[in-house]
């Protein structure tokens, strides 16, 4: 029999699924699974329930947990995951909604610093460990015509908002019967974020993480990175200039970064839910996700960020990376969240072009907040 799997379209994503589908096949050769994806921007907000109706497996992303739980579009999986936590930082966490799991952390990320080593060495500096020095660094890279980088596209400078945010010591609201966030902060961090802005190419309002880190090993101006959702493929060795990732540089160390990552989740319309069940036990397995790094997966289990082989083919990613997660965010996942999320990316890429004013995007963001 066959099932249906759905995840995004980056190598990080697709490749572990496909290559590692000979060790499920060699356990259970009466079960096939045929893998899709689709661009990043469906991931982020195509609505579970639809992807439900087409699919036994998929791949998603946390904020979507509280429409879940509501609508019970997924199966949990509580007996697969058990008690134990075997996952880095809140991963395991971000999938349970409502007394339940509804899905399996099979990639783990977080916003953390990435930078271009041969770059740095040439201004005759070192990875930033906090704000000022990310913004002395920028100043020293200005100088040489060379820039800071950051995906300020849509949803992922919201992203960093929530970050930085989390960072200084005043989260913002995981739930609409809060305030959304603290306004003076908030003015603040938007501050940072504007100054940061001005040491960037004026490209980085277009990119999300994926174009931010094509475009790091792509390019010779951008040195560094200080948040964006850690692609570890991208410091592997077949990478033209392979990139190195660092802790999260923030105001007050690396805490507070919003979580990412994906689950493995199965559909409750699923007319094959025992074969399913057998593939999420399969991919809980510590084996299977160290067979996911080796072909350019990013996996949750913490044998995997802590094995030796892994990190150097990664080029230290997970050990350079491991305390930003470990005091990770989790941004709020309320059932309507997701709409807040697509509106609110919009209206914080329009502030940072100049379209809308400081007070018009913080009442934005308070009411679609309320409403959801």
């Amino acid at each position: 029999m066959r099932l249906k799997g759905i995840t995004w379209d980056h190598r990080r994503a697709i490749d572990p699924l496909v290559e590692t589908m000979p060790l499920f096949k060699a356990r259970h050769p009466e079960i096939e699974i045929e893998w899709s994806s689709r661009p990043l921007s469906g991931f982020e907000f195509t609505p579970v329930s639809t992807l439900a109706e087409s699919y036994d497996l998929i791949i998603l992303d946390h904020p979507f947990m509280g429409a879940v739980a509501a609508a019970q579009t997924l199966v949990p999986i509580d007996d697969i995951v058990g008690r134990e936590d075997p996952f880095v930082g809140p991963s395991l966490e971000t999938y349970r909604m409502g007394g339940k799991t509804w899905a399996l952390p099979v990639d783990a990320a977080c916003q953390v610093g990435v930078s271009r080593r041969d770059l740095l060495a040439k201004l005759d500096s070192v990875p930033p460990g906090n704000w000022a020095e990310l913004m002395a660094l920028g100043a020293k890279a200005l100088k040489r015509g060379q820039f800071l980088a950051m995906g300020f596209k849509g949803v992922h400078s919201l992203m960093t908002f929530f970050t930085l945010m989390a960072n200084v010591g005043s989260p913002c609201a995981s739930n609409g019967k809060q305030d959304f966030a603290n306004r003076q902060t908030a003015r603040e961090v938007l501050a940072m974020m504007r100054d940061l802005l001005r040491h960037c190419p004026p490209e980085s309002l277009d990119w999300n993480s994926i174009a931010l880190h094509d475009a790091m090993t792509t390019r010779d101006d951008l040195v560094f990175c200080p948040a964006v959702y850690c692609y570890a493929t991208y410091a592997e060795a077949d990478q033209r200039r392979p990139l190195h990732f660092h802790d999260l540089p923030g105001p007050t160390g690396h805490g507070g970064s919003a979580i990412g990552g994906t689950g493995l989740a199965i559909s409750a319309r699923s007319k094959h839910i025992a074969e399913a069940m057998a593939y999420v036990r399969f991919a809980a397995e510590s084996a299977t996700q160290m067979a996911f790094a080796l072909h350019h997966g990013q996996p949750a289990h913490r044998r995997v960020w802590e094995d030796d082989a892994i990190n150097e083919r990664f080029g230290n990613c997970y050990r350079n990376t491991r305390a930003t997660i470990d005091s990770s965010w989790i941004r709020p996942r309320y059932d309507g969240y997701l709409s807040f999320q697509e509106k609110g990316g919009g209206m914080m890429e329009a502030h940072l072009r100049g379209i809308i004013g400081e007070d018009e995007l913080l009442s934005g963001l308070q009411d679609l907040h309320a409403g959801g």
